[in-house]
């Protein structure tokens, strides 16, 4: 068993694939073996959590993870505890490896209410698991509000009831508001066997909580992976012969009247992400060739600079007037991150999508940061749409366009047609303040110009990025401007 942290590099597998990697292990394995595994390290887990606990309340649903919560009963009766199970099913109908470590909880004297006890120091979440169709409803809907509004931590077994493993969306809206650390509630999930895509993007990392995995002792076999989860990227040492024209140009085209600070926190960004030289290109022509704060970013006019050099930020505070220099970017730019306006732009005319085609045909690095609206736009839908599978809005993005996809939000995901998406761990939601896109674009921009491809520009970037702000101190305030300086 081990803790996901934001350094874990791992493979995810959704629904369908788990599936088959647990049966492909099953049918391995002596009868119930898996099962017997999961209860075992469902309640090391539990004993681990509260190892003083006096009453341990077990919810068991009607299939396969009411069983691992029946199992996991029996190990804890087995070993002094006092678990209380409350259930929904019937005998009849429990599919046999649950029946079986039905009758092993009975037969180890767990005690079966028809009721959650009054008081329970943990409660176990086992009611739905993997691949649930339907929101819970009736007493498991009950069952599960009154688990997550009380004071007892709340482990979920493989993934939490309600959550959809494949696109971390949560069909119970009582259970997304009671969702993360706000409430005050430790949560915490073991999932089993595989770790699954949903559980670190849209509402899966609050669902979840602190996130343990058990592999049950079986491999995935050649199994693809879904999704990959990061992990730390590894750090480049910068070689002592090496000079500013090994780390790139970064040219910034944005800023229009009113909005040159989004322009300016892209360019801090790449600079102090190590960007060889950073040039500002405002689209405000009367801002001040100048930041006497940074002396070291240099002011230019858009038509004045060698694109085809640089690599290009563009549309950081662009507003309407980013659409001129768009046709002239695209085409000329040697690497390119289009951020927040220049996406806007693109998703509304059609000559500019043509120009990003033909781009992509060349093959030079492209790189686009939308938000859930802006990606909406692009793909002539819908927020909600792209927040109910963001894996696949990152997908369809990276195959319309042929560039890599960087879906931002909670658990931002990066996307390129023909590889394997990534899925970034870290961030926090005071990230939620205005100008920390920008911040990343620059961040992305210093990565292409110093030669990443851009995947690994891109997902080590959005990495290093939310890192930052999970390790920002707790009595500073998180701004923009302090989050570009590192």
């Amino acid at each position: 068993m081990q803790r996901i942290t934001a350094a874990t590099a791992a493979p995810l597998f959704g629904v369908a694939a788990s599936r088959r990697i647990e049966q492909a292990a099953a049918s391995s394995l002596p009868p119930r073996t898996l099962m017997q595994r999961a209860g075992l390290a469902v309640a090391r887990l539990a004993m681990a959590t509260a190892p003083h606990a006096r009453t341990i309340w077990i919810a068991c649903g009607p299939g396969n993870n009411g069983g691992d919560g029946f199992e996991a009963a029996a190990q804890l009766r087995q070993r002094g505890f006092a678990p209380v199970v409350t259930r929904i099913g019937d005998d009849a109908r429990l599919p046999a490896d649950a029946a079986a470590s039905l009758q092993r909880a009975r037969d180890a004297g767990v005690r079966f209410a028809d009721t959650p006890p009054a008081h329970a120091d943990l409660a176990v979440d086992a009611l739905l698991g993997l691949g649930a169709a339907r929101a819970p409803e009736g007493p498991m809907a009950d069952w599960l509000r009154r688990m997550h509004a009380g004071p007892a931590p709340v482990l979920s077994v493989d993934t939490p009831s309600g959550l959809n493993a494949d696109t971390g969306v949560l069909s119970l809206d009582f259970l997304a508001s009671a969702a993360g650390p706000a409430h005050g509630v430790r949560r915490l999930c073991l999932t089993l066997l595989t770790l699954k895509p949903g559980l670190f993007t849209a509402q899966g990392r609050d669902a979840a909580g602190e996130l343990w995995f058990d592999d049950l002792d079986s491999a995935p076999g050649a199994e693809p992976p879904t999704a990959r989860l990061l992990g730390e990227p590894p750090g480049a040492a910068r070689p002592h012969a090496s000079h500013k024209g090994s780390y790139g140009d970064v040219v910034v085209i944005g800023g229009a009247p009113g909005m040159a600070g989004a322009a300016l926190l892209a360019a801090t960004a790449a600079l102090h992400a190590g960007a060889g030289r950073v040039y500002v290109a405002p689209l405000d022509a009367s801002l001040a060739p100048l930041d006497p704060t940074q002396p070291e970013l240099m002011f230019r006019r858009p038509e004045a600079l060698d694109l085809a050099s640089m690599t290009v930020v563009c549309g950081c505070g662009g507003g309407a007037a980013v659409r001129d220099p768009l046709p002239r970017v695209l085409e000329e730019a040697w690497a390119l991150v289009l951020d927040a306006d220049a996406l806007n732009a693109i998703a509304a005319d059609g000559a500019l999508q043509a120009l990003l085609g033909a781009r992509a045909r060349t093959g030079r690095a492209t790189v686009l940061t939308p938000h859930p609206l802006e990606a909406a736009r692009l793909l002539g839908t819908g927020t909600a749409e792209v927040q109910a599978d963001r894996l696949r809005a990152a997908q369809r993005l990276a195959e319309r366009f042929g560039a890599t996809i960087v879906l931002k939000g909670s658990g931002t995901i990066v996307a390129a047609a023909g590889e394997t998406p990534v899925i970034n761990p870290t961030g926090n939601a005071r990230l939620a303040t205005a100008g920390t896109g920008d911040v990343l674009a620059g961040m992305i921009g210093a990565a292409l110009a110093a030669g990443r491809p851009a995947m690994a520009a891109s997902r080590e970037a959005v990495w290093l990025h939310g890192d930052r702000a999970d390790r920002w101190p707790e009595s500073l305030p998180l701004t923009a401007g302090a989050l570009a300086r590192g």
